[in-house]
């Protein structure tokens, strides 16, 4: 896998010369992505089965556009990732970190607790607490505010990334009040943004499959729609490689597009590769494992260019790929390399392999390894410094042509 994608990674020739060897279908919808149209739903499905040379002519492309559209910088956050409860009656399929209040693993820590984390958080340089938990039941209806105030209290400058949709409309359940309303609740209580989790694949069909019980497309669409109209911006995500179509993969991406020219709200795109080894979904036999690299590589590739114009930061997910998949993302339209996490529970529940902490100097040296410059970044995108500019003698990475580069191999700091 590694040769094929380095191969593809490294291949030489001018991008016209691989767009006249690729198929004449794929050639004109990729000149069309180039030349600023947008890509649409008909014309993304194909892009997501491409071999051969039309897959590296996409993956080139992509990569042209990235650097006409955002430039080499690569962005990442310092954060943490904090997760409270691992109670949960949803439900989901996909999902192994969730378990009822009676099982032996089961764990609803404290406010007292989470601002524990916080605080460390804070001593080893965050900007940002991601804070994302199970749906538990016996949580006190007004718990996100609680603990959104209790933070705050403390902390009063630092961005709180947190609660999904389905989080939202749980929550505002429980207080009887009206998505709008509670999210005003959050805000004023300290909220910065939400993840725009819960997504997965935007079709009620294949959710039916994932996790009847979860919020449905036009639940989570009206209350992103209603987070982004208060000011509250969002991530937006997939979740791919398990009973999804390319046809599913190219609406959801149609979808996401229409809402942020509604909106304007969402700050970056994050795909998601499906963990599978310990999930119902596998363990059913409903799944088989999903082929790793080009098909990471052909959603990056086709999310690039088809969110062009409308969503610009296009993110790596290296708990989900690993570091050496996920730096080579970055020749596929990547241009963000996600956080430091400090801690991450839910991936790693369901068997992913790539650990749940990358220190800062990691990330900037696989970045430099692939010859881009690291920037780290507020939550919105904003910059905080520039950590790669300075270093004399770096920047050739895998395009220099010397074969140097090698998937897995982290770039002295």
């Amino acid at each position: 896998m590694w040769d094929d994608l380095r191969e593809v990674v490294l291949d030489s020739r001018p991008l016209d010369q691989l767009l006249r060897a690729a198929s004449p279908a794929t050639t004109a919808s990729l000149e069309r992505a180039l030349a600023g149209a947008e890509l649409t739903v008909d014309e993304a499905i194909p892009l997501l089965s491409v071999e051969g040379d039309d897959f590296t002519a996409l993956v080139h492309a992509a990569d042209a556009v990235r650097a006409t559209d955002v430039g080499d910088e690569v962005t990442y956050v310092v954060n943490r990732n904090i997760n409270w409860t691992n109670i949960c009656f949803v439900g989901c399929q996909f999902c192994a970190f969730a378990v009822h209040r009676k099982d032996p693993h089961a764990y609803n820590h404290s406010i007292d607790y989470v601002l524990e984390k916080v605080q460390d958080a804070i001593d080893r340089g965050a900007s940002e607490v991601c804070m994302q938990g199970g749906i538990n039941p016996e949580s006190d209806a007004f718990f996100y505010r609680d603990l959104l105030l209790a933070i705050k209290a403390r902390h009063p400058t630092l961005h709180i990334h947190a609660f999904s949709p389905m989080e939202i409309m749980y929550g505002a359940r429980r207080t009887g009040m009206t998505y709008r309303d509670y999210l005003a609740m959050l805000k004023d209580a300290g909220l910065g943004t939400v993840p725009g989790t819960a997504a997965e694949i935007l079709d009620d069909d294949v959710r039916e499959v994932l996790s009847h019980k979860k919020v449905d497309v036009r639940t989570w669409v009206d209350i992103i729609t209603s987070a982004h109209a208060l000011g509250i911006r969002s991530s937006s995500t997939v979740m791919y490689g398990h009973i999804e179509t390319p046809e599913h993969i190219a609406r959801h991406l149609g979808l996401l597009r229409d809402l942020q020219k509604r909106t304007g709200g969402f700050t970056e795109f994050v795909p998601l590769r499906f963990i599978h080894t310990l999930t119902e979904l596998y363990q059913k036999g409903l799944v088989t494992p999903p082929p790793v690299g080009a098909l990471d590589f052909r959603v990056y590739a086709v999310s690039r260019l088809m969110l062009r114009g409308w969503i610009d930061n296009l993110q790596t997910s290296w708990v989900k790929l690993g570091t050496e998949l996920s730096q080579l993302t970055l020749a596929a339209g990547c241009n963000d390399f996600g956080g430091t996490l400090m801690e991450e529970s839910i991936t790693k529940a369901a068997g992913g392999e790539a650990g749940e902490y990358l220190p800062e100097s990691e990330i900037c040296a696989l970045i430099r390894g692939a010859g881009r410059v690291p920037v780290q970044r507020t939550t919105t995108y904003g910059r905080i410094s520039s950590t790669g500019v300075s270093e004399p003698g770096r920047g050739a990475g895998w395009r220099s042509g010397s074969g140097a580069f090698s998937p897995g191999a982290v770039p002295a700091a």
